[in-house]
């Protein structure tokens, strides 16, 4: 997949940050030493995190060098660091794992989480949230428009294209045998747009990415049209003439014993 667009993602930074601040609100730590935010991006969730543990050492990483070139001038003080969540392992055990909105382009949970929630300290906490909306009209429009000529050979495998998330029980599964305590809930937030062009404009800085770029430049325009044509469908005007985007988040929040 081609790196990510710093400037796109932030078209929605309050929408995005806020499942991050809602998220970081049920960690249950008066204070950390060591802090570190998986998936970190332009760096929005990584400033919650300096703000609320101002004396912990808190560092982000991400596999996007633009990414990161933009956490670092938003937080010149942090230290940053380009890396694979895949194979991501602390050099110190955190008291914090902080993963927001990330894990969910990362295969393998069934490893990956007990991975991550063993590399904590004890008493640490590992805090993710995932984006579960694969079967979204936003998400399903995807997938629908991929499987259809001129666009079907060029785009493949629609489900190569993100890693299915588990169902919320299941991560509660792999973390309640060995922690403390697991903590975890849906929330669907309902987003007020503009218009159908500004849901693809959302959804255009994340997971409608993979779809469009494995298209050549010529078959873009049309598949983007197709896309947005029914999300007009799928998406009729409420009272203010605005668009309900409905967007169900899966948060986990687990402690270590100590």
């Amino acid at each position: 997949m081609n790196d990510w667009n710093p400037a796109l993602y932030r078209r929605f930074e309050d929408e995005r940050t806020r499942p991050a601040r809602e998220l970081l609100a049920r960690v249950p730590l008066v204070d950390a030493a060591r802090v570190v935010d998986l998936g970190c991006g332009p760096g929005n969730s990584t400033e919650l995190l300096v703000q609320r543990f101002a004396g912990a050492e808190v560092s982000g990483t991400d596999n996007s060098a633009p990414m990161l070139e933009s956490a670092r001038q938003r937080l010149p003080s942090v230290r940053f660091g380009l890396s694979d969540i895949a194979h991501w392992q602390p050099a110190q055990a955190p008291d914090l794992i902080y993963a927001n909105a990330a894990l969910q382009w990362v295969p393998g949970h069934e490893v990956l989480i007990p991975r991550l929630f063993a590399a904590l300290a004890p008493g640490g906490v590992l805090a993710v949230q995932m984006p579960d909306n694969r079967a979204e009209p936003t998400h399903r429009a995807m997938r629908e428009v991929a499987a259809l000529a001129p666009w079907a050979q060029a785009i493949g495998d629609v489900d190569a294209l993100r890693s299915a998330v588990l169902p919320l029980a299941a991560y509660y599964d792999l973390l309640a045998p060995q922690a403390a305590l697991v903590d975890v809930w849906h929330t669907v937030y309902q987003h007020p747009m503009a218009s159908p062009a500004a849901i693809v404009e959302w959804v255009s800085g994340t997971g409608l990415k993979p779809f469009v770029e494995r298209l050549p430049a010529a078959l873009q325009p049309g598949y983007l049209a197709e896309y947005e044509r029914r999300i007009a469908q799928a998406y009729r005007p409420r009272a203010d003439g605005k668009l309900l985007l409905a967007f169900p988040r899966m948060f986990i929040v687990a402690q270590r014993k100590p």
